[in-house]
Parts: structure tokens; sequence; C-alpha cells
């Protein structure tokens, strides 16, 4: 074994990690606070970026089996529904980019990934085990459970999300901050829909203090649906701000978009019932050693969390592992110099993914002057501006 490793959180980044680091002979022991592993949420997108790497790590049959692979990406305004640009995706990305663009619910990519880390004999998954207290000396990195238990190795991951605990005890930062945005999200099987409704695109629609997506997931026989609004004023409660998966009012909803387009707002009508997320993030980077200090790394939403307009959130965290993953590789023995190897790789990357989704999110959601450039460019340069070389090339 090349050394040990100790990971806080079993979603998508904390397995993604645990997977990466056995792949290159680490001994792994992941803890999850809750007792059975799992994800909430909907769907998900994945770009060749993404898709390349879990093609690399042996899972690229098992993805086809259980995502979709639209053909293409069309954006639309949510007033009209008039077309304002689209990207071929299906093979056309695929040519372009060596790796496909995929839409996968975001459980089964969480029961993917915990397939392939449960075949491993080099990764011990512990559940219904929060992570109270940790510790790191130039000898080593420790955690402790609950059952006043100390596991020590070499290395150690907060892969524990937005509302990290690993983070203030390594960075000693404040809360997340508030983004003003909420999002309501959905799942409905597409035959359950009328066959004018269902879709096997992934569909932007574009409005004042708005905007909403559509895409199949789960082989195509599903339609996920996310709509993103601006946040009236008022208090949350800590439970409220912390958790991402409240029940929604689905009349507000679709109030909110009685102005929409018909196909828009049918599609919103024929669903209930609705999911609501309280979107929280950070700045951006601002320097490597958010990514991680001494013989501990940040990895995914603990490190770097960003709004969702640009698709990157989940991306990243696999991104991330990966790289700590080649960062242990190229130091065996030297925990503290791949921890600075990886943030050094990842810090700047993560730092321009949060910045053009905070850019996209005021596209996006404009009104006035900045609306009109906005669907003049798209349809003038509408592929240019929606292939994504720069991410998706990595």
């Amino acid at each position: 074994m090349s050394g040990a490793v100790l990971i806080a959180g079993g979603g998508i980044g904390g397995l993604a990690a645990a997977l990466a680091l056995a792949r290159v002979d680490w001994r792994v022991d992941l803890f999850e606070r809750v007792a059975e592993f799992g994800e909430v949420g909907a769907g998900i997108q994945l770009g060749p970026n993404v898709t390349r790497i879990l093609r690399d790590w042996g899972l690229g049959v098992s993805l086809q089996a259980i995502a979709a692979f639209p053909d293409r990406l069309v954006v639309r305004r949510a007033d009209s529904g008039a077309e304002l640009g689209r990207l071929a995706l299906g093979s056309s990305i695929e040519q372009r980019h060596g790796a496909p663009y995929a839409t996968i619910h975001r459980a089964d990519l969480h029961g993917l990934l915990l397939h392939a880390v449960r075949q491993r004999a080099d990764v011990s998954l512990h559940q219904a085990s929060m992570v109270d207290a940790f510790e790191q000396d130039a000898h080593g990195a420790s955690l402790r459970t609950p059952d006043e238990r100390r596991w020590h190795a070499d290395l150690m991951v907060g892969a524990d999300g937005l509302w990290s605990t690993m983070r203030p005890w390594l960075l000693g930062d404040g809360p997340p901050r508030r983004t003003g945005h909420l999002a309501y999200r959905a799942l409905i099987a597409q035959a359950h829909l009328p066959a004018a409704l269902r879709s096997d695109e992934v569909s932007v629609w574009l409005g004042p203090d708005m905007h909403a997506v559509h895409y199949p997931v789960r082989g195509g026989g599903y339609l996920n649906l996310v709509v993103v609004l601006h946040e009236p004023p008022g208090d949350r409660s800590a439970a409220e701000l912390s958790s991402w998966d409240h029940a929604a009012d689905p009349q507000a909803l679709r109030t909110a978009l009685r102005a929409c387009a018909a196909p828009l707002r049918e599609r919103i009508e024929a669903v209930d019932p609705w999911r609501l997320w309280v979107l929280n993030d950070r700045p951006p980077m601002a320097a490597a050693a958010e990514h991680g200090r001494g013989r501990v790394a940040l990895l995914g939403d603990a490190a770097h969390p960003m709004r969702p307009y640009l698709a990157q959130g989940a991306g990243m965290a696999i991104e991330d592992a990966a790289e700590l993953a080649r960062q242990c590789a190229a130091h065996p023995g030297d925990a503290a110099a791949a921890v600075s190897g990886y943030a050094d790789a990842r810090w700047r990357r993560n730092r321009q993914v949060q910045q053009r989704a905070e850019r996209n999110g005021r596209i996006f959601h404009a009104s006035g002057a900045l609306r009109l450039a906005r669907d003049a460019a798209m349809k003038l340069l509408g592929e240019r501006l929606l292939d994504q070389d720069w991410l998706y090339r990595a």
C-alpha cells in the first residue's frame, strides 16, 4: 500500500475520492454520518470532462446502462418559447471532445460509484459514523468518531459537503452564504406526461429573475425538472438553510410561472410533488490553501460550493478526486506534498467554474438591455457560446 487515507463524507465526492485513491494503491476508510448510503435530489448533467474520468475508471459501460445521452441542448425564452440557440450533443459532442454528454439521476450516479467502491477490498465504509474531531501533525492525520475511537492515517479528506465540519476546523472561516435563489426540483416518469410534453433533449428556458431546465434521466424514462427563482425577502431557519430537500408549494411555483410559454407552464402544472432547495454557496476560491493544508485536503462542495448554472458541481468533485489520486501517486510516502500539488492544480479551475456559474446566473435571469444583448448574442453565436471548450477539453 502507498498510504492510508481517511475520508469524511459518503456522497458523490467522497465515493469518487475513495475509488480514485484505491485505484492508486491507497488504503481507504470512509465515514458517512447516516446509517444508509444514498442521495437525495434529482438530475445531474455530466459533460465530457466528467464522463471521460468515469470511463477511465472502468465505469463507462455501467454509465451507459443507467444514464441518458441527449442529442441536443436547446435554449429558449421562457415567455414566448422562441428558440435562442442550440448545441449538438450525442455523437457530435463525443467526436468533438472525446467523451459523451450524459444526464443522470443523482442517486444513480451515487449508486454507480458505491457499487464500484464496494468491490474493492482496500476500502472500508463506516456508516452512521459522524466525525466529531480532527487533528494533524507532521506524522499523520486523525479523526474521532462518536464511539470515542480515534482513526489515524497519512492523509485526510474532507468531502462532507457545503455544511462541512472539517472545513471550519481547517480554515477557520464562516458559514456558507445565501445566494437569494430558490431551486424547485421534480422528477416524473415520461409515460405519465402527455406525448407533447415528453422530451429527449436538454431544454433551458430563460426569463427575468428565473430560469428552468429539464432533461431526461434513467435511460430517458424520466424527466428531471429544475426551476430557479429569486427568493422573496424573509428569514429562514437553520434547518431550511442547511438541508437541500424541503417540501415545496407547487401552487406558488405555478403562480410564479403563469406568464411563461405554454409548453413550459404545462410541464410544471403536470408535476407533483415538488421539492425545494435553498441555494447557498461561497465566494470563488482565492488561494490554493482553501483546497488543503498539511495532510488534509478539501474536495467538492466542502472546498468550492458553486451555483448550479454551469451544471458542474458533481463534475468538479469528480475532477478533484481524479487529481488528488494523481498527486498521491506522484508523491508516494509524502501526503503533504500530494495535498500541496493537488491544491495548486485545482484551485484556479474551480475558481473559474464558480465565477462562470455566478455570471451565468446573472445572464440567465437578465432583464432590460442585458436581456436583449443576451438574446441577440445567442441567436448569432449560439453553438459557439454553448460549447464550453475550455471546460470540456480538460
